[in-house]
């Protein structure tokens, strides 16, 4: 994918690089918000006036899209200068400064809300991972984000999750194979569809199949899938479908868990055994993370 490198001057630790996509994203946000004008700035800020401005924490969380928000500047007017010392990633918490913003003031006021509206939303959901990741550690199971994202905006939640320490699965329908229930039923039985995506996968993707019981289990590993996904399953059925697939060397597929994976529930799945389990809470269900833009 072709890259734009934002101008600007001023020191920053978070990426300069942000995507066409993110870029066109930006510019939608900008217009959804300035339409014709930002007439509030416009009648009481002269076009000289210079403004100094912090962008503060209001919450404890994850930081993520840094990049995105300082992007949202630099589209209005390149002489914004932005100084941060963090990276998406990052924990904060109430007051801390993020970012120093400086440079032409109805450029700082007309872009305060799309930038931080892009940083809560991103923020939201790394520190939504971060807690999932947490919950789970020393187990050894990862965690996994899904295509439960908002349309447009995959590429910046998928980064935000891996700020947040958890892993993405697939982007899109083109880079992964995932057999859901849906294909079984219209392909015939789990072996026949497995043995169609090995027969056409001249790509070598990727292939993980979605089982609903011990049954599909079977036949999964039966038919020598490599990826199974446990959709909906108990503890105890995870735990029997981790043992069934000890039996099967060093062939044995990974399994990954899903379906009603709550904070609460989720180190219990993953002291089952599971390799992975994927939570699609973490981008459809994120609460914002609050920021604040503060005119020094």
């Amino acid at each position: 994918m072709n890259v734009q490198k934002e101008p600007g001057a001023g020191r920053s630790a978070a990426s300069d690089i942000v995507d066409e996509g993110t870029i066109r994203l930006i510019d939608l946000a900008l217009a959804e918000d300035i339409g014709a004008g930002d007439w509030t700035t416009q009648w009481t800020v002269t076009a000289r006036a210079r403004a100094r401005a912090e962008i503060i924490a209001k919450a404890e969380g994850t930081l993520a899209g840094l990049a995105a928000a300082r992007a949202v500047f630099h589209r209005l007017d390149p002489r914004i200068q932005w100084e941060s010392g963090l990276d998406d990633g990052a924990t904060v918490k109430p007051e801390l400064v993020v970012c120093r913003i400086k440079g032409p003031a109805r450029a700082v006021l007309s872009g305060e809300r799309v930038a931080l509206n892009f940083l809560q939303r991103l923020s939201g959901i790394a520190t939504s991972t971060r807690r999932f990741v947490d919950a789970v550690d020393g187990t050894g199971a990862r965690i996994l984000d899904t295509r439960k994202t908002t349309p447009g905006w995959r590429a910046l939640e998928k980064a935000a999750v891996r700020a947040g320490g958890g892993v993405n699965h697939r982007t899109g329908l083109y880079d992964a194979v995932l057999i859901k229930e849906n294909h079984i039923a219209l392909a015939g039985s789990v072996a026949e569809t497995v043995a169609r995506v090995a027969e056409q996968n001249a790509r070598k993707l990727a292939v993980t199949i979605e089982v609903r019981s011990i049954d599909e289990l079977d036949q999964a590993l039966d038919a020598g899938a490599t990826r199974i996904l446990l959709d909906n399953f108990e503890l105890d059925a995870l735990r029997e479908a981790v043992r069934r697939r000890k039996g099967r060397g060093r062939k044995a597929p990974r399994l990954e868990a899903s379906g009603n994976i709550t904070l609460e529930r989720v180190r219990a799945v993953a002291e089952t055994g599971v390799d992975e389990i994927s939570v699609g809470a973490l981008t459809h269900s994120a609460t914002a993370l609050d920021f604040s833009l503060r005119v020094l």
